[in-house]
């Protein structure tokens, strides 16, 4: 809107014809159309981050991040590039501050104002870990004015840079971080915390789960817990070597004459593996990708050639065939010949899916578009277990533990993604006795029907399924006694609330082992007393997908 009410002032500066005062008289309006369609086009804009100066001794000086932004804002800007309208790049002592980057990314809030805006974000620095207020361990990336025994009070934490880049209007932004956490490399560690984690096993280097929003990209030189690295030969950080060398059009895979963030990633990122020898694995996390992706350099001339593609983290280390042939390790994508594929998904000899695709030109498919429809989600398994009670009350005067049968039947992503439908039904009938003095009992046959529905969550592996969530039920018990003294018959029927939980493990393409168990809590009246009472079932068998 600022820019625009320059235009319409000047052309009600210029508007000619009879001056009227009358309420809803017209004012012609001369507006010059050239300038009207720049105030709406969207706009390409950069912010460049290169900190190889610190005013603490402890942090050392690096040799190439001033480069590294320098060259990267050079090929944004290039015409025959990146082609970007506004590259801002800071590298000197005084912008390179915690309070001078922050003002700079809030400056960038208001520039980068419109939803269509290409808006790309990228430090090269050294990055640190160290304990909060409330002892959580944090990321941060460290500052010219960090202070190496106060990083949480000066340093630039990750999660306020990712609070400040999520809140960017634009919804084709790239985040690019060519900095590590690993202690070596671009990392350096306090020692007392250095100390610590050297006596922590896998769990601290498991790579953690950005929260991106949609159609965010955060690309990173390193995986979790690995080193980023400079190189003397290439007089760069060895990723955003790669990253600049593909923006000339080497990584445009699906040739349609523009290199897209994930193109330039997955260009950088392969070649980055190779360079190091397999020692640094830039990684990257996105959670939409496809209608709207983030040109970094040259403009879309012709329909590329269709792409396979996956970043979900649940495939990471598959290898992608295309027709027999190995294309790429996940995450990542490939171009492929437009028309009937043979795609393959595979881990070492086993084949998660094959499937035959049919891609046109142009066309993006996500492979976890073919899990979904290589393997049913809706499954129907027949069970046996146990029904019981929970407390030994219950247990004595309503009934004691006993067999049960029952058929479940899950609903995959439904009604949302990663959420489930379960409906299951349970029978138990038999002979059982109730103990009312040592040594005396009372005989009785009885029948138990339970119905339940479900809603878990579902958590999937490979070919493991975990899920968990909260369950309604009804339980009918009816007892019939046999005996002179208690002749007769009860019944019981409640509905009740209670969580559900189980494992699926999928052995074939639609044969499955299914466990289930569930905790519900009830009120029931016996003998004319009311007693809140929980009941309990454990269930595993065998399922068919269809």
């Amino acid at each position: 809107m600022r820019r625009l009410l320059p235009i319409l002032l000047a052309g009600l500066a210029s508007c000619t014809g009879p001056t009227s005062l009358e309420k809803g008289g017209l004012v012609p309006l001369r507006l010059d159309e050239e300038a009207l369609s720049s105030a709406y086009t969207p706009r390409r804009m950069a912010l460049l981050v290169g900190i190889s100066e610190f005013d603490d001794p402890h942090w050392r000086g690096l040799r190439y991040t001033t480069k590294d932004a320098a060259d990267l804002a050079e090929a944004l800007k290039d015409p025959a590039r990146g082609r970007f309208d506004h590259v801002r790049v800071l590298t000197r002592p005084e912008e390179t501050t915690r309070a001078s980057i922050l003002a700079a990314l809030r400056q960038l809030k208001k520039e980068a104002h419109r939803p269509d805006d290409v808006v790309v974000v990228y430090f090269s620095a050294h990055g640190t870990l160290a304990r909060d207020n409330q002892g959580e361990l944090r990321r941060y990336l460290v500052t010219r004015d960090s202070a190496y025994r106060s990083i949480p009070q000066t340093a630039l934490s990750m999660d306020a840079l990712k609070a400040e880049f999520d809140g960017l209007a634009s919804r084709r932004r790239l985040l690019v971080l060519a900095t590590c956490h690993s202690g070596s490399g671009k990392s350096l560690l306090p020692k007392e915390l250095e100390a610590e984690l050297a006596g922590i096993k896998s769990g601290f280097y498991a790579r953690p789960l950005e929260e991106s929003s949609r159609a965010s990209m955060v690309f990173a030189a390193c995986d979790w817990g690995e080193t980023a690295r400079e190189d003397e030969g290439l007089r760069n950080d060895i990723y955003t070597h790669f990253l600049i060398d593909g923006l000339g059009g080497a990584a445009d895979r699906n040739v349609d004459g523009a290199v897209t963030a994930t193109e330039a990633h997955d260009y950088a990122r392969r070649r980055t593996f190779a360079f190091t020898e397999g020692r640094q694995r830039p990684s990257a996390e996105i959670l939409e990708v496809g209608a709207d992706p983030v040109v970094l350099s040259g403009s879309i001339a012709r329909t590329g050639r269709p792409e396979l593609f996956s970043y979900n983290p649940r495939l990471d280390g598959f290898t992608l065939k295309v027709d027999g042939e190995p294309r790429t390790e996940l995450p990542g994508g490939t171009a492929v010949v437009p028309g009937k594929r043979t795609v393959e998904l595979t881990k070492g000899d086993s084949v998660l899916v094959r499937r035959e695709v049919d891609v046109g030109a142009g066309e993006r498919l996500p492979l976890e578009r073919l899990l979904s429809e290589a393997f049913p989600r809706r499954s129907l398994s027949l069970l046996g277990g146990m029904f019981t009670f929970a407390d030994a009350r219950s247990r004595n005067e309503l009934l004691p533990r006993a067999p049960e049968v029952a058929l479940s039947l899950r609903l995959e992503d439904r009604p949302l993604q990663d959420f489930g439908l379960l409906f299951d039904v349970g029978f138990s009938t038999g002979r059982q006795a109730l103990v009312i003095a040592p040594g005396s009992e009372v005989p009785f046959s009885y029948t138990t029907f339970t119905a339940g529905a479900a809603l878990p969550y579902l958590w999937r592996w490979e070919r493991f399924t975990l899920f968990a969530g909260p369950r309604v039920a009804a339980l009918y018990l009816g007892r019939s006694f046999d005996v002179e003294a208690f002749a007769g018959g009860q019944s019981f029927f409640t509905v009740s609330p209670g969580v559900v939980g189980g494992l699926v493990w999928r052995v074939g393409e639609r044969l499955e082992l299914m466990s289930q168990a569930q905790l519900m809590l009830t009120y029931v009246v016996v003998d004319g007393q009311g007693q809140a009472v929980g009941f309990t079932g454990g269930w595993a068998g065998v399922g068919y997908r269809f």
